[in-house]
């Protein structure tokens, strides 16, 4: 059942270091911004789809697959600006109109997930009650280290003995695929994760994100493996079409 109160809102701005005009890049046959346009229209749980963008022709498309537009103004559309000024100007535009209760928040930038995350996420979000929560990859490497122009440093401890893999606590990454939140705490706290925070885990491919014209390479090797092994239960329920 789709319930009036839960949005989704997808930032697309026009304007990108890496790629020019990444959102509208041939990813499969379709643009980068289809991919999780599509997540959102499969849910049987959001309501809505919105676009926001300084783009018009990113605009005009999302359009075309069935999303709802927002124009978002080029004081918030900079290399600056924060995903979370993004939000917050969309947030209060579909408050106005609809007052859901719920938004998710999607990157265009990850076009990997299961046909089911985002539905699976939102029945977590309200059933455990949380005010926010972030799509989660797990960490495989525990042995990490943090670099400045001088020198390097580990962030574990080099005198305790490393522990088998197997025997270590799990570490998640925020993969930025998507966040959950109460609309109206989200209006008040103005930060994607506040009060109390959850997670919902993803496979690994979900972690996958296009910032590089190398990585739009990646994406199509990633497409077509998963292509390949459809079939594979662990891999069937990814959107690829």
């Amino acid at each position: 059942m789709r319930l009036n109160k839960i949005h989704a809102v997808i930032l697309a701005r026009g304007g990108s270091k890496g790629i020019k005009n990444k959102n509208l890049k041939n990813i499969n046959g379709k643009p980068l911004i289809y991919w999780t346009i599509k997540s959102c229209k499969i849910s049987k749980k959001i309501q809505k789809v919105w676009v926001s963008s300084d783009n018009k022709k990113i605009l005009n498309i999302s359009k075309k697959y069935g999303a709802n537009i927002i124009l978002r103004p080029s004081r918030i559309s900079k290399d600056t600006s924060s995903s979370e000024e993004g939000w917050l100007h969309s947030a209060k535009l579909i408050k106005k109109k609809f007052n859901p209760k719920y938004l998710v928040v999607l990157q265009a930038t990850s076009p990997f997930r299961k046909k089911n995350d985002i539905d699976l996420a939102l029945t977590k979000f309200i059933k455990v009650n949380c005010d926010s929560l972030f799509s989660a990859t797990e960490l495989k490497s525990y042995f990490t280290w943090t670099t400045n122009k001088k020198k390097i440093l580990p962030d574990y401890n080099l005198g305790i003995q490393r522990k088998n893999r197997q025997n270590m606590m799990k570490r998640l990454i925020e993969n930025g695929s998507f966040y959950i939140f109460s609309l109206d705490k989200f209006i008040t706290y103005k930060k994607r994760l506040f009060k109390k925070v959850n997670y919902f885990k993803q496979d690994l491919f979900s972690e996958f994100e296009i910032d590089e014209k190398s990585d739009l390479e990646v994406a199509k090797m990633i497409f077509k493996y998963l292509k390949i092994k459809k079939n594979n239960s662990k891999f069937k329920n990814y959107l690829l079409e």
